[in-house]
């Protein structure tokens, strides 16, 4: 009698991001949590990253994506699910919760693409907000235009070199976990370097940079009208500001805000990210 819940990852990671939470949150009563939290976990890499094979034509965004997630949830034989999403991630479980809301009882995601200001910032998370993503755009965003215009030809390059495309990926483990120095004290450096194989072993490179040429300035602006949960962590890109949210998530039930943790919320706090989505499904489940 679990929940069924849809996780996706995003760029760059990989279902490696799991790997610390999915026990947690399918057998809670080893973790000393209630049967009754239990989830069934579906965790599918996005096409064209790590086990999914690269699409063969154009189109597949996220738009795309989300519909092949509702048929692929209909075909496991869930009628009623639950969706969860970071990066990426966020993106397609929103769209999902837009356009399946017959099936997804409610969404849950660490980032707010579509959501933005409104006017001149002038509240704490506001300002807050506005700095972060101004940091990102002087001097973290420079991989997102070279995968949004040339993903191509970036990817000549990161198919010939492992330690290129080692360089690529964990530049941004430096960048967005949150850390004391060193982002393998969080991550471990072997779950790291199971993330940059999973790149590397199916030659993904380059399909999975193709997701920003597909969607970065296409993301279509749908309400959501499904009850939805908000994390937000210390040290996201772009963290959520709930006022920017309401437009479009007109049904927040859920919304936490923690001071550790960042992009890779489940693989850095498991334990908090664990707990988070067990109450904000508690919340779905009781109205």
């Amino acid at each position: 009698n679990a929940t069924p819940l849809l996780i996706t990852h995003g760029w760059p990671g990989s279902i490696v991001e799991f790997q610390r939470i999915i026990e947690p949150l399918t057998e809670p009563t080893r973790y000393g949590g209630s049967a009754s939290d239990a989830f069934h976990v579906v965790a599918p890499s996005l096409p064209g990253y790590g086990f999914s094979s690269a699409p063969r034509q154009t189109g597949c965004g996220v738009e795309r994506i989300a519909a092949l997630w509702a048929q692929l949830m209909q075909r496991l034989g869930y009628d009623r699910y639950l969706a969860q999403g970071g990066d990426w991630g966020s993106a397609v479980t929103a769209l999902i919760g837009a356009i399946d809301p017959q099936h997804c009882a409610g969404i849950h995601v660490t980032l707010a693409m579509t959501a933005a200001p409104k006017g001149p910032a002038t509240e704490p998370d506001e300002l807050h907000a506005v700095e972060r993503l101004q940091h990102y755009r002087a001097w973290d965003s420079g991989y997102s235009t070279q995968q949004k215009t040339r993903p191509q030809t970036l990817g000549y390059g990161l198919a010939d070199s492992p330690v290129g495309q080692m360089a690529w990926i964990v530049e941004k483990f430096w960048s967005w976990v949150h850390h004391d120095g060193d982002p393998a004290d969080v991550l471990g450096r072997d779950a790291m370097l199971d993330d940059v194989m999973l790149y590397w072993c199916t030659n993904t490179a380059t399909s999975s940079a193709r997701l920003y040429w597909e969607s970065l300035s296409k993301v279509e602006r749908l309400p959501v009208e499904v009850p939805t949960g908000v994390a937000v962590y210390a040290k996201e890109i772009f963290p959520p500001v709930r006022s920017w949210m309401a437009d479009l998530y007109p049904n927040i039930v859920h919304w936490e805000t923690y001071d550790r943790g960042g992009h890779f919320a489940g693989w850095e706090v498991p334990e908090t990210f664990v707990a988070d989505l067990q109450q904000w499904r508690r919340t779905v489940e009781t109205g």
